[in-house]
């Protein structure tokens, strides 16, 4: 009877564990709403920079601490500032001594948000397009956002571009991230 209970036990401890191909899983998917939460608040900043190469007077440096509910981490929004800084006094001309950039517009299309644990990573395509005289320079960089939670409240933490060797046209020469 003992020897019965215990084998019992094995096959139901076995019953119990998950087959090994599961225990690999791919991260769950951010539901639409909130995919479209984090990819407008990351298009909100790309734009910021991106307006920052077409001359302006009385443009506002700062990054906005919160987009849409979605805050911005005080390193990213220092980054940022500097990034605008850097573009405003960048030759702003698709070609040295060309004709200024008269206009800039930057869309972002996710392809996908994923949470894992308190992290939500965003990747996306940046759509921007410059104009400048008759012409216009247009550029599609992937990037990846990462975000963390805590409860309800979701934080940007960092940006990075994922095309190898791209040159995005709204990003300083020095480092985003």
């Amino acid at each position: 009877m003992a020897k019965r209970r215990i084998v019992l036990a094995a096959v139901l401890a076995g019953c119990a564990l998950p087959p090994s191909s599961s225990a690999v899983q791919a991260s769950p998917v951010v539901d639409a709403a909130t995919t479209r939460q984090l990819t407008i608040a990351a298009n909100t900043l790309l734009q910021h920079r991106s307006q920052a190469l077409v001359p302006q007077h009385h443009r506002d440096r700062r990054a906005p601490t919160e987009i849409l509910g979605v805050r911005i981490a005080p390193g990213v929004a220092r980054v940022q500032e500097r990034a605008v800084r850097e573009l405003e006094h960048r030759n702003r001309a698709p070609v040295q001594g060309g004709p200024a950039y008269t206009g800039a517009r930057t869309r972002l299309d996710a392809r996908r948000a994923t949470r894992e644990g308190d992290r939500i990573t965003l990747e996306a395509v940046e759509h921007t397009e410059v104009r400048y005289g008759t012409g216009k320079l247009t550029q599609q960089v992937r990037r990846r956002f990462d975000f963390s939670t805590r409860g309800e409240q979701i934080t940007l933490i960092a940006e990075h571009v994922l095309d190898p060797g791209a040159r995005p046209v709204n990003d300083p020469d020095a480092p985003t991230r």
